[in-house]
C-alpha cells in the first residue's frame, strides 16, 4: 500500500499558524508578513536566475537563496532566552560577505550621474524587482523594531545590504552600467 504525504494540514483554517517556537499567532502577524516577504523575494530571485548567464552573479544569487532560508528561520523564531535549543540566525559574517560583494561588483561600474530606471536587460529588470521587494522587507523589519518586536540585528543589516547588492548586480547586468536607462525628468521632456 502506498502512503501519501498530504501537503495541507488544515491547522491554519482558523486564521492562525505557529511560529518556530510553537507559539500560535494570527496569520496577519507582522512576523509572518516579514518572513512571507522574504519567501516572495526568494521566489523572484529564482526568476532572475532563469535569465542569468553570468556565473558570478548566478553563484551569488544561489547563495542568497540559501541565506534567505536562514533569514526566514531567524524571523520565525522570536528572540527568547529559554528556547531550549539554538535557533538558526543570520550572523555577522553573512552581512560582511554581502558588503564585500557589493564593493567588488561596484568597483567595475561607472559612478552614477543620474537616477536610473528599473529597466535594461531581462536580468537587470528582475534584479530591480528583487531590490524593491528587499526594500519592502526592510520596511517591515523596521516596523517590527519600532513596535519593540525583537529581531536580530544581523537580520536587519542583512536585508538592508541585500537591496544594495541587487542594485549593483542590476547595473552589472546592464553591461556594468553602460546600458542603464537614465531617468529623464518630466520638465526636460
Amino acid at each position: 500500500m502506498v502512503t501519501l504525504n498530504k501537503i495541507y494540514t488544515k491547522t491554519g483554517d482558523g486564521g492562525k499558524t505557529r511560529l518556530a517556537t510553537g507559539e500560535e499567532v494570527s496569520k496577519t502577524n507582522i512576523r509572518l508578513e516579514a518572513y512571507g516577504t522574504i519567501d516572495e523575494l526568494n521566489s523572484f530571485i529564482g526568476v532572475a536566475r532563469l535569465n542569468c548567464d553570468d556565473e558570478i552573479v548566478g553563484a551569488i544569487l544561489a547563495r542568497i537563496q540559501n541565506d534567505l532560508f536562514d533569514l526566514g528561520a531567524d524571523l520565525a523564531t522570536p528572540e527568547k532566552p529559554d528556547l531550549g535549543w539554538e535557533p538558526l540566525r543570520i550572523i555577522d559574517t553573512q552581512v560582511t560577505r554581502l558588503e564585500n560583494e557589493i564593493d567588488q561588483i561596484n568597483e567595475n561600474i561607472a559612478p552614477l550621474d543620474s537616477f536610473i530606471l528599473p529597466y535594461g536587460s531581462a536580468l537587470a529588470t528582475h534584479l530591480h524587482v528583487c531590490r524593491t521587494i528587499a526594500r519592502r522587507a526592510e520596511r517591515i523589519l523596521a516596523r517590527m523594531i519600532e513596535n519593540e518586536i525583537d529581531i536580530s540585528q544581523p537580520a536587519f543589516k542583512y536585508v538592508n545590504r541585500l537591496s544594495d547588492l541587487f542594485f549593483v548586480l542590476a547595473r552589472r547586468a546592464n553591461d556594468n552600467g553602460k546600458n542603464d536607462v537614465k531617468w529623464v525628468p518630466a520638465a526636460t521632456c
